[in-house]
């Protein structure tokens, strides 16, 4: 996994993961402890020197290459993904025009990875409850905002809305990520047959 590609569609699976994470948590109140992890985990590494290390393992971004992978076949069966994820990307767009909000949330992104060293654990529901609170406190103020539907009885729970908030917090890490590494609009359009193999040899 060394080419520009095939490292651009790990970052763009890290959003795809964390926002089925979003999907699944609105509609059910449940998510998976595993890759709630795997994306808070991401968060805390911002000087990882390559996407794996971002992630921990390619194989922890299963989920997400398997969602890529049917959606550029046309294959995905939740029509709001996608959906979520554009309103992700150009909401990236704006927050790294923002260096007050970057640089606020470095800083909560800092007190936060101090209290998952204390506790032991980057999913710790105090964890998701201060990491949804930064979010809200900053990027949610920016437009366009990602607006998250799903059944009422759930999002009215503070618990959930704070963990929904944490993911959506490391979606647009995973999107700053993916222009980081050279990825645009442009990539959906232009290098689909790119994208599409990076995320096979990704998944065998």
């Amino acid at each position: 996994m060394s080419s520009s590609m095939d490292n651009r569609v790990l970052a763009l699976a890290g959003v795809a993961q964390a926002l089925q994470q979003v999907r699944r948590i609105a509609e059910t109140g449940q998510s998976e402890a595993a890759t709630v992890r795997t994306a808070m985990d991401s968060v805390f590494r911002i000087d990882a020197e390559s996407p794996v290390q971002v992630y921990g393992a390619v194989a922890d971004l299963a989920q997400g290459l398997r969602l890529l992978h049917n959606y550029f076949r046309s294959q995905g069966t939740d029509e709001m993904l996608p959906r979520l994820a554009l309103a992700v990307l150009q909401l990236e767009r704006r927050f790294v025009k923002e260096p007050a909000t970057v640089a606020a949330v470095a800083s909560g992104i800092e007190a936060a990875a101090r209290q998952a060293g204390t506790l032991g654990d980057s999913a710790h529901p105090d964890v998701l409850s201060a990491l949804g609170g930064l979010y809200a406190d900053t990027i949610s103020h920016l437009r366009p905002r990602v607006m998250v539907q799903g059944n009422p009885h759930y999002l009215g729970q503070a618990g959930v809305v704070a963990e929904i908030r944490a993911l959506l917090l490391a979606a647009v890490r995973s999107a700053v990520l993916w222009r980081q590494l050279g990825g645009s609009l442009w990539d959906f359009l232009f290098s689909k047959r790119a994208m599409i193999e990076a995320v096979e040899r990704a998944l065998r």
